[in-house]
């Protein structure tokens, strides 16, 4: 079941985590704190995974939305449905997850490969407002994958 959210929340969740991914790319470059860059994409495809089964308002990063920064804002002029948000949150699940995984089997590139493509993904949500995996959902929608 989806609810109305405020299209800020995705953003602020989507900026923090820009963040750790870009920390977990740094990381995943250099041999000595591949294992630390590991651990932090297991983290991160953790969070993921909240939000693709609890969805956006219901995730750490969407309660740190609610009780620190909305009420320091204007109210919003629109909410949005929260089903193309959480489907996003799917798909940076399925991506941070592979990394994660091919990490576990040895496959040491896939996890700052995995982080920087999640990180674009991010960025660009947190930065320009511009959801990809919002844009995959409503593509999915349109064309009657999904209903």
């Amino acid at each position: 079941m989806s609810t109305q959210i405020d299209p800020r929340g995705p953003r602020f969740g989507a900026a923090i985590t820009a963040t750790l991914l870009a920390l977990d790319v740094y990381l995943g470059l250099d041999a000595s704190t591949l294992g630390a860059a590991h651990v932090l994409l297991g983290v991160i495809t953790v969070g993921f995974l909240w939000g693709a089964l609890r969805g956006p308002a219901n995730h750490p990063y969407g309660y740190l939305f609610k009780t620190l920064v909305r009420p320091r804002l204007a109210a919003p002029k629109e909410l949005e449905d929260s089903a193309a948000p959480q489907f996003a949150q799917l798909v940076g699940l399925l991506v941070a997850g592979t990394g994660f995984v091919l990490g576990i089997f040895g496959f040491s590139a896939g996890i700052p490969l995995a982080a920087a493509a999640a990180f674009i993904a991010a960025f660009l949500n947190a930065a320009f407002d511009y959801c990809l995996g919002c844009q995959i959902y409503l593509g999915l929608k349109r064309a009657k994958v999904i209903r």
